[in-house]
């Protein structure tokens, strides 16, 4: 008898188990109970950085760089703007996780019906294969500018990509995270360089932090995108759809003893000051971006078409000035790399989370890789083929998956904000009236954006 009720004990362990978000680390990283406050907020340090790589893929290069090089500093309130709501939004997400041991992508499959439930993966699908491109363009370039192979050979290239996160799961989570922050911090150390080489105006810069209504003004300079249509593709940039349901996963990555109030309640904090100091360095890097485009390339933004144009305008004295070197431009394509890959690592982790929460229906890793590569590389291959390895409509493509991620991202903040603002649902954890109202009014806002964009482009 005993026997018999340790194979049933077995078995709904099993069953428990394969229920949980990413259930292979679900809750495999110890957290020490005592200690000091920065020793706990270390051992939970490293689902904020997986979440901040979001926010500096190379679609926030493309917006951010093109923004500063057209309107000079005006759209760093965007960015500003952006930064607080994903700090807010993310929060959301990660107390999802914590609290209810489900990723919103289950949370929400869990509680819509059929049609619901499948039309907001598609959604989702598609935002995730929209940030996937961005990956792929800016990846397949940074290889070819520094190894000079065609880019129709660094676009196959990579594909196989998959291989690298497949190797780092074996290492365990922990060093995933360590990788990514590291890989941040190469991105951070090039871009206070190039900003320091700059020398922006730093008063200008500061003024500019002020939102200002022209950043959604639709008249456009002369061949230039209009301020409505770069402030949508830099929100659409920063407030990534997909790091909601990742974030709302990999906080449950730390073991928590969910019997005991209080430290659920650690759990939330350290979790929150994770989340916003990674958020912040994130922040700071979109931030340089827009100030190195506005300092060394206004006046030339009809110029710089795609990534090959940036890394030869910094190697161009009459552009970038007396500072241009090709170290400049290999610094550049280095951190475009380490941009590149940072995404794909998060990418191919939300792809799982997204497809067993909405579906209940899980593949393994390589193969779902292998089916989100293959559709995100197809418009890119079709496109370098089209038009010779024109980087200037890869640059086109870039822009187009940023606004699109935009035009989605209401349909992810929309049942985050509305779970977790629940007091049936989230209990004494729910939102705050302030978080939720903020929330909203967020949610309103870039949705009436949107409603502004797209009337523009079907005027257009």
């Amino acid at each position: 008898m005993d026997n018999s009720v340790n194979k049933k004990t077995h078995h709904s362990l099993i069953e428990h188990t394969g229920d949980k978000s990413l259930a292979e680390v679900n809750g495999s990283i110890e957290v020490p109970k005592n200690g000091s406050f920065w020793r706990r907020l270390w051992a939970f340090s490293g689902p904020g950085a997986l979440v901040a790589v979001g926010y500096m893929d190379p679609g926030n290069w493309v917006t951010s760089i093109k923004g500063g090089a057209a309107y000079h500093y005006l759209l760093l309130s965007v960015i500003l703007i952006s930064s607080l709501i994903a700090m807010l939004l993310q929060y959301m997400a990660g107390k999802l996780g914590i609290v209810k041991q489900e990723d919103l992508a289950q949370a929400t499959g869990n509680r819509t019906n059929k049609f619901g439930r499948y039309a907001l993966w598609i959604m989702t699908e598609l935002a995730l294969v929209a940030t996937d491109i961005a990956e792929v363009v800016g990846g397949a370039i940074a290889m070819s500018l520094l190894f000079g192979w065609p880019l129709l050979v660094t676009i196959f290239l990579t594909a196989f990509d998959v291989v690298i996160l497949l190797l780092l799961m074996k290492f365990g989570f922990r060093k995933i995270e360590a990788i990514v922050m590291t890989l941040i911090l190469t991105i951070l150390v090039v871009f206070v360089y190039l900003t320091i080489l700059s020398k922006p105006d730093w008063m200008a810069i500061m003024g500019n932090y002020v939102p200002r209504p022209q950043t959604l003004s639709t008249e456009a300079l002369h061949g230039l995108d209009s301020p409505i249509t770069l402030t949508a593709g830099i929100i659409g940039a920063t407030v990534m759809p997909h790091n909601l349901y990742l974030h709302s996963s990999i906080s449950q990555t730390r073991r928590v003893n969910h019997d005991d109030p209080a430290e659920v309640k650690d759990a939330i904090k350290l979790m929150t000051w994770d989340s916003n100091i990674q958020l912040t360095l994130a922040f700071f890097i979109n931030s340089m971006l827009l100030i190195v485009g506005a300092a060394l390339f206004f006046g030339h933004a009809t110029e710089l078409d795609g990534f090959h144009q940036l890394y030869d305008a910094l190697n161009n004295h009459n552009i970038a000035g007396a500072i241009a070197s090709p170290v400049l431009s290999t610094l550049f394509a280095l951190a475009l790399l380490a941009s590149g890959q940072n995404s794909t690592i998060t990418g191919t982790l939300t792809g799982e989370i997204i497809m067993e929460g909405f579906l209940h229906f899980r593949i393994p890793m390589w193969l779902r890789r292998v089916i989100t590569r293959g559709i995100a590389i197809t418009p890119v291959l079709i496109i370098a083929i089209m038009y010779g390895g024109n980087e200037s409509q890869m640059d086109a493509l870039i822009e187009s998956t940023q606004v699109f991620l935009s035009i989605a991202l209401p349909f992810s903040m929309a049942p985050l904000i509305y779970f977790t603002s629940s007091k049936k649902f989230m209990g004494d954890y729910a939102n705050s009236a302030w978080v939720k109202w903020v929330g909203w009014l967020c949610f309103i806002g870039l949705t009436i954006i949107n409603i502004v964009l797209i009337y523009q482009m079907f005027a257009g």
